[in-house]
């Protein structure tokens, strides 16, 4: 992998891979991974290979397999598969040899392009020319184009390419056989339906083919199982260039522009965008797809000046993820934790999007963070039946979300135990719950931040109150202390299973239930009609009487002599073992080639930060003191094993003043999809991590925090960075903020002036002006 590659108006813009090795291939597939937010596609090359993962997903279009397993993201035909002949015989690059190779993303475009110089065994060489982009200007639409130049002899070239249904998940069949049609010989069809979810999809294709002169394309069409395909032969002279275009849309009865129209006007109206598209061309498809993607950049760009230019674009390289793999287009669509790039964890939602991908889009982006929130919203119905079916009371969201219908998706039974050989049940559908609390933490944070009532109005109070409601009936009475405790949860660190008084989950817990009471009394005080409408849905008048009885007597795990926060009950009594061979570990999760799960539950170990993000969340509750004590210990025995970890270690060691650290650990976020191992991206990207980037960009060293209701900035750069640039709304109004070692400008673009503190002192901006500290 290189990222020194882009020169001029293209530094830090791109990703390029410059060498093939088949056993690396989900590396790049991954993350050159291409999409929309409404689909995305996994970067496999257009010839085939043995491992070759190829991924198509929709958002929000879940289809369960079987009876026995839960939902899902149905991988969708695939249109990236081109079968190239020479002379007769398949191309690949293992067929032959190959020099001046390199494949590369373009974040500023969202443009894939290869090329390479190739030899076949006949001494015969070509230049090859690949691109292939998925349009945010048309969100239904993808494009490629090859080209292929011979250089020292005349050859035989066979295009076959098509749509291919012979898809599946890891072998689940989400689709029945379907409809394929050819339409005057030239524009490819196929018709799939989902088997349990009964979604249609429509996907079309065609092709042009030339080489610049008058000649002879002999085209065929054919249709298989599954498959429906043309393929184009032509000869092709010495220094001859051949090329084909291909473009495909693919619409599903899912969308919400269709969901009421028939499926025929459907699948006409695919037809005729097809032909549009045809007739545009790849070129001006693609400038019109880069034309929007610059709108974007133009809203969100950081620029970051450092001694290494891998830091720019390391989050240039996050902002392009979180772009492709959000659904921006529908609040009935949540956020996957993989977004649209591979088949790992199913497409769900988790609480990645809340507290580590959300505040992105909450501080640049605010009606996109309201959509996703109103995805919460959509599924709340499914949050109140999980609470019914568990005996308790208000919202109780699942772990894993999918469509609103769904309700709880996670899995019941994962890896297989390294002592046992058992499969291992997973608990966190059944006790991992603080999921509750977050949602209800980035409701809270989105209000605070951007100022939307009419968001309060129609979904937000409503979910504060019933996530109270929920965490006062989950509470449970210790007769022997006196006081309400929260038993049998896995808390943020899901190496400790069935804990007692977890610090993450009690602290928040009891932080929504006082954040429902200080609700009910605003709405009843200054919003009658809402509280009425709320009061008849949740039957305020007598629960908050009960939160109110219950807020005094919750037992929160306080500060011990060493002002060590227990994480749990049981966490500071465990054995603490040598973690010196795990913390230097090349692969997460290598404590369970040595250790089951159960064993690592009786081990003072995390796999992530717990005490930590408590204290990053709810930073006004705890002293210095005891951050920095309970920041010590409990990084010490982090084996940051999942990968939303680093950036909340690196934001409160930056906090803490050791910003050696902060940065190291903002390094090793970078490096986890963006780094040297060429195997951890596999299953698809990190999505959260790429949030945390942002975050650790953006609230760790630039400063940026919403505490209690008002803005703070206090930026602590590395010494390694010598200026970051960034932007960031703040009630409806821009601000623009940049800071190096020695000043603090922001500029405040909006309508309205904006106050905020800096270092103890209090500021204004006013609206068109400019401020430096």
């Amino acid at each position: 992998m290189r990222y020194d590659k882009g020169k001029g108006v293209l530094k830090n813009w791109l990703v390029t891979e410059d060498d093939f090795d088949p056993i690396f291939q989900g590396k790049c597939e991954t993350i050159f991974c291409q999409g929309n937010g409404y689909m995305g596609m996994r970067n496999a090359t257009e010839e085939r290979y043995i491992n070759q993962v190829r991924n198509t997903f929709v958002s929000g279009t879940f289809n369960k397999f079987d009876d026995h397993d839960v939902t899902e993201l149905p991988n969708a035909a695939d249109v990236s598969n081109i079968d190239i002949r020479i002379d007769g015989k398949l191309f690949g690059l293992d067929k032959g040899s190959f020099s001046d190779y390199h494949r590369t993303l373009n974040l500023k475009s969202g443009e894939v392009t290869r090329e390479f110089t190739w030899k076949n065994q006949e001494g015969k060489a070509f230049q090859f020319s690949f691109r292939r982009f998925i349009s945010f200007e048309n969100l239904h639409l993808v494009a490629s184009k090859i080209q292929i130049k011979a250089i020292n002899q005349a050859a035989n070239i066979e295009f076959e390419s098509g749509i291919n249904g012979q898809m599946s998940n890891s072998g689940a069949q989400h689709f029945h056989e379907g409809e394929k049609r050819i339409f005057d010989k030239k524009y490819v069809q196929m018709l799939q339906q989902t088997t349990q979810s009964k979604i249609t999809f429509i996907h079309n294709t065609v092709h042009s083919v030339n080489l610049g002169v008058a000649v002879v394309v002999t085209s065929r069409f054919f249709v298989d199982r599954r498959k429906v395909f043309m393929t184009y032969s032509s000869e092709l002279g010495t220094d001859q260039t051949i090329t084909l275009e291909k473009v495909s849309n693919l619409y599903t009865s899912r969308d919400r522009e269709f969901d009421t129209l028939s499926l025929q006007h459907l699948r006409d109206h695919s037809i005729k965008e097809i032909k549009l598209a045809c007739e545009s061309g790849y070129n001006t498809l693609q400038i019109l797809s880069a034309k929007v993607w610059a709108e974007k950049w133009n809203r969100i760009n950081i620029k970051i000046e450092s001694n290494d230019d891998f830091n720019q674009l390391a989050i240039r390289f996050a902002q392009y993820h979180l772009l492709i793999m959000t659904p921006a287009h529908d609040n009935r669509m949540g956020i996957g934790a993989k977004g649209l790039s591979g088949e790992g964890y199913k497409g769900h939602s988790f609480w990645d999007t809340e507290l580590f991908m959300l505040p992105f889009f909450t501080y640049t982006q605010p009606q996109l963070a309201r959509s996703l929130l109103e995805y919460r919203y959509n599924t709340i119905n499914g949050a109140r039946k999980k609470a019914l079916e568990n005996g308790y009371k208000g919202a109780m969201f699942p772990w894993e979300s999918a469509w609103a219908d769904d309700g709880e998706v996670t899995p019941v039974w994962g890896a297989a135990d390294i002592i046992t050989g058992e499969s291992t049940k997973i608990w966190s559908g059944f006790i991992e719950q603080h999921i509750t609390s977050d949602i209800s933490f980035a409701i809270w944070q989105y209000y605070q931040v951007t100022g939307d009532e009419d968001f309060m109005d129609n979904y937000g109070y409503e979910i504060l109150l019933d996530t109270g409601i929920f965490w006062a009936s989950r509470l449970q009475w210790n007769d022997d202390k006196k006081e309400y405790h929260i038993n049998e949860v896995i808390g943020p660190d899901e190496y400790k299973e069935h804990v007692n008084n977890d610090a993450f989950t009690n602290y928040t817990a009891r932080w929504c239930i006082e954040n429902a009471i200080h609700y009910y009394h605003l709405l009843k005080e200054g919003k009658p009609g809402i509280f009425s409408r709320l009061n008849a849905i949740l039957n305020l008048e007598s629960e908050i009487k009960e939160l109110e009885e219950k807020l005094p007597l919750i037992y929160l795990p306080n500060p011990d002599e060493n002002n060590i926060i227990p994480q749990d009950d049981a966490y500071l009594t465990l054995e603490d073992i040598d973690l010196t061979k795990y913390k230097n570990q090349e692969h997460v999760g290598s404590m369970f080639l040595d250790y089951s799960l159960s064993q690592v539950c009786k081990m003072k170990v995390s796999k992530q930060a717990s005490v930590v993000m408590l204290m990053y969340l709810l930073e006004n509750e705890f002293t210095p003191e005891v951050k920095q004590a309970n920041f010590n210990y409990y990084e010490a025995r982090t084996l940051h094993d999942s990968s939303l970890s680093f950036s909340t270690h690196s934001i409160m060691a930056n906090d803490l003043g050791n910003r050696e650290l902060a940065y190291s650990l903002y390094r090793q976020a970078a490096a986890i999809d963006l780094g040297t191992n060429m195997k951890s991206s596999d299953h698809g990207i990190h999505g959260a991590s790429f949030g945390g980037l942002w975050q650790i960009v953006v609230c760790g060293f630039g400063g940026i925090r919403m505490i209690d209701g008002k803005l703070r900035i206090e930026p602590k750069l590395p010494k390694e960075i010598t200026q970051i640039a960034y932007p960031v709304y703040w009630k409806g109004n821009l601000l623009e903020v940049s800071v190096n070692h020695e000043i603090l400008c922001v500029k405040n673009k909006g309508t309205e002036p904006v106050a905020f503190s800096h270092l103890g002192k209090q500021y204004k901006v006013s609206s068109n002006t400019e401020l430096k500290i």
